[in-house]
């Protein structure tokens, strides 16, 4: 026991009174010291507005009609003339770690200043290159496939936006309207004109809604379907569109709450799916080739063609087959166009009916040896449903012997991963009325309900409680990210990425926000969340950020990047990612990075010399968690204008 100055014991409670009395002091102090500090931080690097905030992360104004762009002063634009969105950006003193926090991160580049392309690279896609893809076979469009540079290919310079790029329009209207500046391809605009795809008015172009297949626009195509199946009801979320040419079906979908993953390769048609993402549609560059799709099994609840030029019938059904692994229990596949009412369009089609009756019959087949029931065909649609459990579609393998089940195949697989002919087996159930997998909620209730794949347990370590957590980790952020990012909640951006989208729970949270969101699970990343993601009614597909994603440059207004650097520091080069993250971001866009403070500081060295603006936040919570926030914006310029 203590004793005092006498040598007489202290009493123990006296002791314990001392020792509290201490520590509250030394409490006490640090609390005075951090608010102090705090105070300081404030002042300095915090400000107390929504625009003052991003006025020092570099998107104040942002009016669309600010059009600062066209510098006619200056045609040149190049990065000498930045807009005022950027010029006064990170005025105030950002966290400063550098001193601090140092870690060895696989990146070849250090404090560069990365040159700008050449002109000729304004519309270049690294793994779906045209001159690339030359080289490879034709059987299974194997040349419209994913073929990317080597490492020694790699191009070490920023893509520029071409001369007297703008601002692409807001949503809604955006959905009508491009400026030809930015993809400066007329050749549709002639080649279908009669069909209303694309129209050039002046210095933009106009977008009336029409296809091949419906000529009176989409959304009368859309009513037609309506009156087939039940689009209205919030059963169907979930779509996808297979070759979809200038995503006028995907755009239309959007106003009755449904949302479409829209692909067409890079192919004669000029920019198909470039347009769309320009007008804040959702595609991406795609074909139906040797590979499968990279989407998850049991994904979309209706996919669509319409005159796709898809031969569904063809190698034993394997694009129907393919359908057939993404497509829900009890999904929808929607044909128009050919061989569908080929008796009143074969003349137009130049084919003899004798050949345009043998492809229907075909199609039939195939739908018929995968158990799917076809619903109706009335008019220029054919319709036809998957069943909702395998219990019969086992039991006819003894009549049709092809497709067989597959037997040890792995139905989420989809990352260079080679189509295979059989039926992905569902999940078993114990009654034939019973959903494989889980019955899902209708849409708006299905975001935040529990998705079917936690329910049952079939993703190893999430739990109904975790996601439920998740969800509400998300709303903080996300209103955070609403005082940081003006824009967002401007309703300034459309396209928005997210790198790491793990359960969704980002997207679930800008679903009130007049955006959409590209939801990436990194390639064979366990645990492979994307099912999860499709059951919440959002999309997204699987990559790997060792490798361009398949998309045009500057198709993304928001790019999020939550813990993408910590899982591929060790993979690549960090600054490959950093240049592909800056190829498919549009001038004055944003990108948030979420990572420990290590990764930030090496990532800010970086795409400081890639003319990005960008500072370190603290996290949320506050400044004694480990996880930074770093956000940057892109500045706007452009290649030089033609002398």
């Amino acid at each position: 026991m203590a004793k005092d100055y006498t040598g007489s014991p202290k009493p123990h409670h006296l002791e314990t009174k001392r020792k509290r009395l201490i520590w509250i002091l030394a409490v006490s102090g640090l609390c005075i010291l951090f608010y102090v500090l705090g105070a300081w931080q404030s002042t300095n690097s915090a400000p107390s507005t929504q625009s003052g905030v991003w006025e020092r992360v570099g998107c104040q104004d942002g009016s669309p009609d600010h059009d600062h762009r066209k510098e006619e002063e200056n045609p040149d634009l190049s990065s000498s003339s930045p807009s005022s969105a950027t010029s006064s950006v990170m005025s105030s003193t950002p966290l400063d770690f550098e001193s601090h926090h140092q870690l060895e991160v696989n990146s070849s580049e250090e404090s560069q200043t990365f040159p700008p392309c050449d002109k000729s690279y304004t519309e270049y896609t690294p793994c779906q290159d045209p001159s690339r893809g030359r080289k490879f076979d034709r059987k299974f469009l194997k040349y419209r496939e994913r073929h990317c540079p080597d490492k020694e290919e790699l191009l070490r310079c920023l893509i520029p936006a071409p001369p007297n790029y703008k601002t692409p329009f807001k949503w809604p209207q955006s959905r009508d309207y491009a400026w030809y500046a930015n993809i400066p391809h007329k050749h549709l605009s002639v080649e279908k004109a009669n069909q209303n795809w694309i129209q050039l008015e002046g210095d933009r172009f106009k977008f009336p809604g029409g296809g091949t297949m419906f000529p009176n626009g989409a959304d009368a195509y859309i009513d037609d379907i309506n009156e087939l199946i039940p689009l209205s009801n919030g059963d169907i979320r979930t779509a996808l569109d297979t070759g979809c040419g200038v995503a006028s079906w995907g755009a239309y979908l959007l106003k009755r709450n449904i949302i479409a993953m829209s692909f067409a390769p890079r192919d004669t048609h000029e920019a198909q799916v470039w347009f769309a993402l320009e007008r804040g549609v959702p595609a991406m560059i795609g074909v139906m080739g040797s590979q499968r799709l990279p989407y998850p099994a049991r994904a979309f609840d209706m996919a669509h063609c319409s005159r796709c030029l898809i031969p569904w019938y063809d190698y034993g059904g394997l694009y129907l087959i393919e359908v057939d692994r993404v497509l829900r229990p009890g999904g929808y596949w929607i044909l128009s166009g050919p061989p569908i009412r080929w008796k009143k369009y074969w003349r137009g089609w130049e084919r003899s009916q004798e050949d345009l009756k043998q492809e229907q019959d075909s199609i039939e087949d195939v739908a018929k040896h995968l158990c799917w029931k076809k619903v109706i065909e009335k008019e220029d649609l054919a319709v036809w449903q998957k069943p909702i459990n395998h219990v019969e579609c086992i039991k006819s393998r003894a009549i049709y012997h092809t497709p067989p089940m597959c037997k040890s195949d792995n139905a989420e697989a989809a990352w260079y991963k080679d189509m295979e002919a059989c039926i992905s087996p569902l999940p078993e159930v114990s009654n034939k009325d019973e959903v494989a997998g889980g019955a899902l909620e209708k849409w708006p209730e299905r975001a935040f309900a529990t998705p079917p794949r936690i329910s049952v347990g079939s993703v190893p370590g999430i739990t109904s409680e975790k996601f439920r957590e998740d969800n509400e980790v998300w709303k903080v952020r996300v209103a955070n990210y609403r005082q940081v990012v003006a824009p967002l909640g401007q309703g300034q951006y459309r396209n928005v990425m997210d790198m790491n989208a793990f359960l969704g729970g980002f997207a679930a949270a800008l679903a009130k926000y007049p955006v959409w969101v590209m939801n990436v699970v990194p390639a064979k990343l366990d645990p492979d969340t994307l099912g999860i993601i499709y059951e919440r009614g959002f999309i997204g597909t699987y990559h790997d950020w060792c490798e361009a994603f398949s998309t045009y440059p500057r198709t993304y207004d928001l790019i999020h990047a939550d813990g993408v650097f910590s899982i591929y520091q060790d993979r690549c080069d960090i600054t490959d990612i950093l240049l592909e993250m800056d190829r498919i971001l549009r001038p004055e866009g944003t990108v948030i990075f979420r990572d420990a403070v290590e990764v930030l500081v090496k990532i800010k060295s970086i795409s400081d010399g890639m003319r990005w603006e960008s500072r370190i936040l603290d996290h949320e919570s506050g400044p004694f968690n480990p996880q930074k926030i770093l956000v940057a914006v892109k500045n706007y310029w452009t290649a030089e204008a033609k002398e």
